[in-house]
């Protein structure tokens, strides 16, 4: 059976609260409530990010399928706390920059390279934990790009970033392989 990766969907931002408070908007709670249709009932146990859009989007699947999300905290979005929030077009150039330079901190932002680790451990550990169990791992898109560049044996490069907040893609933890590529979640 295979395990997804979710990224929590749309978000309500604001400039002035730390990222990882940032909650889920009307538009991310619809398109969160539409995940049970996308995993057709295959999921046994849901672990999710510590950050509170993460938290949301795993207890609004958890209560429409009967399963208690537990968080891991080191399935956090990659440390960007060194610039807080950033406009759009700023953020853009610091991300391109962050993905085409995987070993070097960017803004002071957490590397590539130690948030690939990071997430494959957890991901790794957490598999390990139940193997066989159809798990649901609700996170973020930047460190989920990683880990399916990993699940790939690809190069870290923006190319396996999602197609926008809110997307899903299935692997399979024990080959360690993904199944295919990010799913907007409509």
């Amino acid at each position: 059976m295979p395990s997804f990766y979710v990224s929590h969907p749309e978000v309500v931002v604001e400039p002035a609260v730390p990222i990882e408070q940032w909650g889920l908007s009307d538009a991310g709670f619809a398109r969160a409530r539409r995940l049970p249709d996308i995993l057709h009932g295959r999921v046994e146990r849901i672990v999710s990010s510590a950050e509170r859009k993460a938290v949301e989007t795993a207890a609004v699947l958890g209560s429409a399928i009967g399963v208690t999300p537990v968080i891991d905290p080191h399935l956090g979005e990659l440390d960007r706390s060194a610039t807080g929030y950033l406009p759009e077009v700023e953020f853009d150039a610091v991300v391109e920059a962050f993905f085409a330079e995987p070993d070097q901190s960017v803004r002071g932002w957490e590397r590539a390279g130690d948030a690939q680790r990071r997430t494959v451990a957890a991901v790794r550990r957490i598999a390990a934990s139940a193997p066989g169990t159809p798990t649901v791992y609700v996170g973020h898109g930047g460190v989920g790009a990683l880990l399916l560049a990993s699940l790939r044996t690809a190069a870290i490069d923006r190319s396996c970033d999602q197609p926008g907040m809110g997307s899903v893609f299935a692997f399979d933890p024990d080959a360690w392989t993904a199944m295919g590529g990010w799913e907007r979640i409509r």
